[in-house]
């Protein structure tokens, strides 16, 4: 049990720690809403996956793998990760809100008036209903990918799974792992699911602006914690 609560701790503190961690999941979290738990659970199982990966070919071939090289070039990978997740959201967002404007001053102004608006709003439902049907389980995917290149890249994941190797027993090291590969999915799981609960609950109040803004906040945040990431590696 001691063994479990650690590696347990220990995962969460590493993912709470982490802000490029939680700026992956932001944007992705809040454009899925109610369906955002998947995006948690999708991440942080590819990112255990990374993990264990990475582990694996560092015990494998450590004398032929170039750790320092590896080491310097991972955080430039996460930032350009970031700033394409980023950069999505925002071009995203803008896109969706411009064309609703679009639309609404259009019709407003027609002589048929209620006979167009609910034209208009009852295929717009269609349509957004059939996109996020049809692309929740992409998404997942992609926060699937993420995870496990978030994972993969950097050998200071190393550190924190060390402690499953310095353990007296083969199965307190399965214990540990296990352990920290649950903190680290749970954890996630409750951060999306909290960003796109707000975000659902903003769509059903017809809180469009704070929807625009916190989708876009979320966008700009990733952004800069990878150009952080590219400028000042840590």
């Amino acid at each position: 049990m001691l063994i479990f609560l650690t590696g347990f701790i220990a995962s969460i503190a590493h993912v709470v720690t982490g802000p490029d961690h939680l700026a992956a999941v932001t944007p992705l979290a809040i454009d899925s809403r109610k369906k955002s738990w998947m995006i948690g659970f999708s991440w942080g199982l590819g990112h255990t996956l990374g993990m264990l990966l990475i582990g694996l070919l560092f015990i494998l071939f450590k004398e032929l793998l170039p750790v320092d090289l590896i080491s310097r070039q991972s955080d430039k990978v996460i930032g350009i990760l970031l700033i394409g997740i980023g950069s999505w959201a925002i071009i995203r967002t803008y896109l969706k809100h411009s064309h609703g404007n679009r639309a609404h001053a259009h019709f407003h102004t027609k002589p048929f008036f209620y006979t167009h608006i609910h034209r208009h709003s009852h295929d717009e439902s269609l349509s957004h209903e059939h996109e996020h049907t049809g692309t929740i389980k992409q998404t997942a995917l992609t926060a699937l990918f993420i995870g496990v290149i978030h994972g993969f890249a950097g050998f200071s994941h190393l550190f924190v799974l060390l402690p499953s190797l310095a353990l007296p027993s083969v199965w307190d090291s399965v214990i540990y792992i296990t352990a920290f590969a649950s903190g680290t999915i749970l954890t996630m799981i409750i951060f999306a699911f909290i960003l796109g609960l707000v975000a659902f609950r903003s769509a059903v109040t017809n809180k469009q602006l704070f929807l625009k803004w916190f989708t876009f906040c979320g966008g700009l945040l990733a952004i800069a914690i990878g150009v952080l990431w590219l400028i000042h590696p840590v």
